[in-house]
């Protein structure tokens, strides 16, 4: 109640509301041990006396024809019709006397909980919540700050935000990891293609490039990076990259195969020769993703708008770009290599 009084109010949140949970009348039975300790009389044991009387205790089977039934020993419901009954209730002693259960344990009327709910063997009740209008993290995050400062837990008690949310922030630190693990293999298989690490890392510059766009097209989405738009952002890096393959290969055509001897008109030809494709290869997978972009907002498309959104905009970024950048940071790299070879 603490917490749900806690989050209430939090922008954003919506529909709270506490695990229902009713109290139902119930018969607690307090054992005193010390009572317990004069007859001799471990606890344990005589709960589980107390616990055969009233729910019973298998203690074998009976075979009828072809159908092994349950034995089952226990006392008859009549002798359990109210707590004066339950007082009377024999238990054994080690010395071979029978006490009433009453004088070794209170017997009193409560109420309590109609079920306990549990996870991980632990007991647990559940606040539950919608997020609207705001993103998930920030609406956890101001949770986790209102609770934190309004409720004190008792020791043994903590809070764990689950559900989405934690999906969420599990599935963040996978693609983390898979994009740095994407970033790395990118660029051994370009060093291990392209025999350079200078024309490899120029390559690899499309991806920051690639970045800038797929920033603005997170900030046109509404600003929430979602998980679909991480997924997004690796494929607009695997994109952007074949841009600069395409580009940095020609180039070296350009002076290996054509016999360009001239560095900048070499560079300036090939950018100007993968103008067309890069623009083709880009549009077509562009244009395919706008009208999924555009559906933002609208149901159903909270996966593939956000995604569309991110690569839309990051391939507009990293194809323009690609075409000033790259050829001018390959030209400034190839240039003191030239200058510092010896004539022929």
């Amino acid at each position: 109640d603490q917490a749900v009084a806690a989050m209430d109010g939090t922008p954003g949140l919506v529909d709270l509301a506490l695990e229902p949970q009713a109290d139902i009348p119930t018969v607690r039975v307090r054992f005193d041990r010390a009572a317990l300790a004069r007859h001799g009389l471990p606890a344990g044991e005589a709960a589980l006396t107390l616990e055969t009387a009233l729910h019973g205790r298998e203690v074998g089977q009976v075979i009828d024809g072809q159908v092994a039934v349950p034995l089952v020993v226990r006392y008859t419901p009549a002798d359990m019709a109210d707590l004066d009954a339950l007082w009377e209730t024999r238990i054994d002693t080690p010395a071979g006397v029978r006490i009433p259960l009453g004088s070794v344990a209170d017997i009193v009327e409560d109420r309590g909980p109609n079920f306990i709910g549990r996870e991980n063997v632990q007991r647990r009740l559940i606040v539950t919540g919608n997020i609207a209008g705001r993103d998930l993290g920030s609406v956890v995050s101001d949770i986790q700050t209102r609770v934190g400062a309004a409720v004190t837990l008792p020791d043994g008690y903590r809070v764990e935000y689950g559900g989405q949310f934690e999906a969420q922030a599990q599935a963040s630190r996978v693609l983390l990891v898979v994009g740095l693990a994407v970033v790395v293999g990118m660029f051994l298989i370009l060093l291990s293609a392209l025999r350079s690490g200078r024309d490899a890392a120029i390559v690899m510059i499309n991806l920051p490039l690639a970045l800038i766009g797929g920033v603005v097209g997170v900030f046109l989405g509404g600003g929430i990076l979602s998980i679909a738009g991480l997924i997004g952002f690796i494929s607009l890096f695997g994109i952007a990259t074949r841009n600069g393959i395409m580009l940095v290969t020609h180039i070296r055509d350009v002076q290996g195969v054509e016999g360009a001897t001239d560095l900048r008109q070499a560079v300036l030809q090939g950018a100007v020769d993968r103008i067309v494709p890069m623009l083709m290869t880009s549009l077509s997978t562009g244009l395919a993703l706008v009208p999924v972009a555009f559906a933002m907002g609208e149901p159903g498309s909270e996966i593939q708008a956000p995604l569309a959104m991110v690569v839309v905009c990051g391939l507009v970024s990293s194809t323009l770009l690609n075409l000033f950048v790259v050829p001018t940071v390959y030209l400034a790299a190839a240039r003191p290599l030239s200058a510092s070879r010896p004539p022929r």
